[in-house]
């Protein structure tokens, strides 16, 4: 049913709305997590006819100096993680010459440690341990035989191997070490999450780190303070909207485009138009700015 919601939406013209008139002085920026190559083929195809896809770093450079003029509609490609079949997608950026960030999580890559969201157990409900508080969500998974410096037989994350030999094309930069919801952690906690995870990228890696992206969209003003005070640039949401030279640069609207390989979904969502479409119905979203987790 949703293929056929999907292809109705794109067809009605929603999406070309979307694109030529809110989208075109605007600077979208959209979210993956672990697509394929033949999905990325597909999907960078179409992303690269209906918009002028830009790099992060473009963007951060326009915010700050107004002789750099951004395309109509701009479009940022990013995904969250740094999951190893990521690397899948190294020749089809170095074919289309496509600028793109991956956000790694620091402690997870290079090492068979895996990522507590998709650890699999009939005592776990992912969607539960995000509201609680961190301690709470170690110890549930610690009960079901998951830590998170627990070592299994095969990776889940990139090696840096393979991150190095993809920093020619792609930019590199912060998603805490082991992806807590940022709200559900102590002051303590919430700072080496974001420190350590900087310090490791940079002294480890030689990046430039600059941008945190906040694990599930989940951010406090506290967890923006720090940020600011350790050194970075930028914090990227999940919150739904379009951004502008003047949005405010910790609080940097995204789509999430849902890693989907149909071109119908992709338009819909690329667009902003299936995100527009759920923010009417009254609901208020799980994920954003949260003080009280």
């Amino acid at each position: 049913m949703k293929k056929i919601l999907f292809k109705l939406l794109r067809y009605s013209g929603l999406p070309f709305i979307f694109r030529e008139f809110i989208q075109k002085n605007k600077v979208t920026i959209i979210l993956f997590h672990d697509i394929d190559k033949s999905t990325t083929e597909k999907t960078f195809s179409y992303l690269e006819k209906k918009y002028n896809i830009i790099s992060l770093d473009k963007y951060l450079k326009a915010i700050n100096d107004n002789s750099i003029t951004l395309p109509n509609k701009s479009l940022i490609i990013t995904f969250d993680d740094g999951h190893i079949r990521n690397y899948e997608m190294l020749d089809v950026i170095k074919n289309k010459k496509i600028p793109i960030t991956i956000f790694l999580c620091s402690s997870i890559i290079n090492t068979n440690r895996h990522f507590w969201f998709k650890y699999k157990h009939s005592n776990i409900i992912t969607s539960k341990l995000k509201r609680i508080s961190n301690k709470d969500r170690l110890l549930k998974l610690k009960q079901a035989d998951f830590e998170q410096t627990k070592e299994f037989s095969s990776p889940q994350a990139l090696s840096k191997e393979q991150i190095l030999e993809m920093s020619k094309w792609i930019n590199f930069q912060s998603h805490t070490s082991f992806h807590p919801c940022l709200p559900t952690c102590n002051d303590n906690e919430a700072l080496s999450e974001l420190g350590d995870s900087k310090r490791f990228l940079e002294e480890e890696y030689n990046f430039n780190i600059n941008t945190i992206s906040y694990p599930n969209g989940d951010y406090s003003e506290r967890d923006i303070k720090i940020s600011k005070k350790i050194g970075y640039k930028c914090g990227i949401t999940v919150d739904y909207g379009f951004n502008t030279l003047k949005t405010d640069i910790f609080r940097l609207k995204r789509l999430s485009v849902n890693d989907t390989n149909n071109i119908d979904e992709l338009s819909v969502k690329a667009s902003g138009v299936w995100a527009f479409l759920k923010t009417r119905n009254g609901k208020k979203q799980t994920f954003g700015l949260n003080e009280n987790i």
